[in-house]
């Protein structure tokens, strides 16, 4: 990790002073800014904020920041939370068969190359088990029965209570996911989608773009809700594909960027520059 840094993050109602406020508050008490971003959307009347605060600049840790910043958070109206940069968030991943996105991460993972940590991995499947436990991760194989998918579900999200996930990933996992599960984890399940949305919702989204002679495939990283396929878009991108084609090269290009995509989005989200307002997102980047 490099600098020990803790992050305050804060939405609130547009209103003269906000920025002034929380700059004043933070050095009065000799804290170092090492990145600033904030946005006004005039639209919406709302005002979005993220600041990094080197820790050894403070005179308290972590809670003593919440609390003495708590006072300037009521007198403006503020949703906001601080987080140390230094403690990894647990990422549950779920996956089936499909193991492109799940590898890439575990590479992520292994190499720290992006930070957080994986208490496990939960699929309905068996084929990932070894590859997962090689990386000294547990698998855990919950199998859904198409007739009756609540226990299932019941037992997926024991696991992920149990693992005290901050986040979880479905990486290409092939199950739509209950309502009571989307409810219970706001903004905390991120989901990659093989299409470019709004375009191509559901399934086998490149066979649908082939059919329509599209010129652009991409892929969509997004909150999960209880629509299918309409939460929050956290990142996107798309690559060129020309009339000669196939689908199958369709689907590989496609793999590629899902990857970056989920990737992109992952990060964004464990280092807190993503912040949800209805079903938008800023995103600090």
């Amino acid at each position: 990790m490099s600098q020990h840094t803790y992050r305050l993050i804060v939405s609130c109602p547009d209103r003269v002073g906000i920025v002034a406020a929380v700059s004043g508050f933070l050095s009065s008490h000799g804290g170092w800014i090492t990145e600033a971003s904030q946005h006004a959307d005039q639209g919406l009347g709302w005002f979005f904020m993220r600041y990094e605060i080197r820790a050894d600049s403070l005179p308290f840790d972590e809670q003593g920041l919440r609390e003495a910043f708590a006072p300037i958070a009521k007198e403006f109206g503020m949703q906001w939370q601080v987080t140390d940069a230094q403690v990894p968030k647990r990422v549950v991943v779920m996956v089936s068969r499909l193991d492109h996105c799940l590898t890439d991460l575990l590479y992520r993972w292994r190499s720290r190359e992006t930070f957080f940590d994986i208490p496990c991995v939960i699929s309905n499947h068996e084929d990932m088990r070894d590859y997962v436990e090689w990386h000294g991760i547990p698998y855990h194989h919950v199998p859904v029965d198409r007739n009756d998918k609540a226990p299932a579900f019941a037992e997926v999200m024991r696991l992920v209570e149990a693992c005290e996930a901050d986040a979880v990933v479905l990486a290409r996992y092939m199950q739509i996911l209950p309502p009571d599960m989307c409810e219970r984890y706001p903004g905390r399940i991120i989901n990659i989608h093989h299409s470019f949305l709004p375009s191509f919702v559901g399934a086998k989204p490149y066979h649908k773009a082939f059919e329509r002679g599209v010129k652009l495939i991409g892929a969509t990283c997004h909150y999960v809700t209880e629509e299918l396929d309409a939460g929050p878009i956290i990142e996107q991108d798309v690559i060129r594909v020309r009339h000669d084609d196939s689908i199958e090269e369709l689907i590989r290009l496609g793999r590629d960027v899902e990857k970056a995509v989920l990737a992109r989005g992952l990060r964004y989200h464990l280092e807190d520059r993503v912040l949800v307002h209805g079903n938008k997102t800023v995103v600090f980047d």
